[in-house]
């Protein structure tokens, strides 16, 4: 579902639902998975997600007569059994509640059970792209592969780190702080425009307010899901003509919003990120939420930070 809004000229809000558009930017999503790790755990999970392609991978061939998924083969692109390789393409997402029984035959009559399921609905959540599966987990390629999913790992740690550092020694994510509390007259923002609108998980209404060489944005979001917890991942700011990356300062009232909740989540945007190649551009907000969903986007016109 796509609702657009609209206030004056500058000003444009989409909710959006659409898996494809908050895909265009997720990393490639490969882990390693040792089956000697859990003995007690028969069935191994694999997220999967509608219209994206999903890979196991084998140290040894699989037995494409013997490797099929149990009863659901119409919600899904043929299976396809080739060499070490099991490729999985579900024509739509799976409901929550759903999961799909798969079970691979390999070459030496190993039978491994997999349970296919839609990604959590949480801030971690992931669709497997490519999950490499190893029955000895001392075998040199399963510890290479370890290693590279621990080093990944590791360096998203670092860079999650170095990101909490800077915006918590900003000047910028103070006063988008402060502009998240409410305390606006505190600061030299005034309000330059707004827009509201809602979809089926959220409602919001966003401000726009005009400062000295400084824009921000303020949402205020009620979340209108039963049952999940809503939240921010990520926010992405580029130039609207060249799609250039520029820094935005971020503070929310809390980490998450519950079931019928309410919360706020506030933007500051310095001048400096309204350049691109020596004259003032518009810019475009994104936000993505909990489970990596593009939520929604907001024009910010240069106007804001002109005196």
């Amino acid at each position: 579902m796509r609702n657009l809004f609209f206030s004056g000229a500058v000003l444009l809000v989409a909710l959006v639902s659409s898996v494809t558009l908050a895909r265009e930017r997720d990393p490639v999503a490969v882990r390693t998975l040792l089956l000697s790790e859990h003995p007690h755990d028969a069935t191994h999970r694999i997220y999967v997600a509608g219209q994206v392609v999903t890979v196991l991978r084998f140290e040894q061939a699989c037995d494409p007569a013997r490797t099929k998924l149990l009863g659901w083969e119409g919600r899904f692109e043929p299976l396809a059994c080739v060499g070490k390789h099991v490729v999985l393409e579900p024509l739509r997402d799976l409901d929550e509640d759903e999961g799909v029984p798969l079970l691979v035959t390999l070459a030496d009559e190993t039978e491994v059970p997999f349970l296919l399921r839609p990604p959590k609905r949480d801030e971690w959540a992931w669709t497997d792209q490519q999950v490499n599966v190893f029955k000895d987990r001392e075998s040199y390629a399963s510890i290479v592969s370890a290693l590279g999913d621990a080093r990944r790992k590791n360096a998203e740690l670092r860079e999650e780190v170095e990101r909490l550092r800077q915006e918590k020694t900003s000047k910028d994510s103070a006063l988008a702080a402060v502009l998240a509390s409410g305390a606006i007259d505190q600061t030299q923002f005034k309000p330059a425009d707004w827009v509201s609108g809602k979809d089926t998980d959220a409602e919001f209404h966003v401000t726009l307010f005009r400062g000295k060489g400084k824009a921000g944005a303020v949402f205020k979001i009620k979340n209108l899901d039963a049952r999940q917890s809503w939240a921010l991942k990520t926010a992405r700011l580029v130039t609207l003509a060249g799609g250039q990356e520029r820094v935005v300062a971020v503070s929310a009232t809390s980490t998450s919003i519950s079931p019928g909740g309410s919360g706020v989540v506030a933007f500051v945007v310095d001048k400096s990120a309204f350049m691109e190649e020596g004259a003032l551009t518009n810019l475009l907000l994104e936000i993505y939420r909990h489970d990596g969903l593009r939520q929604g986007f907001v024009q910010l016109d240069h106007s804001l930070v002109e005196k």
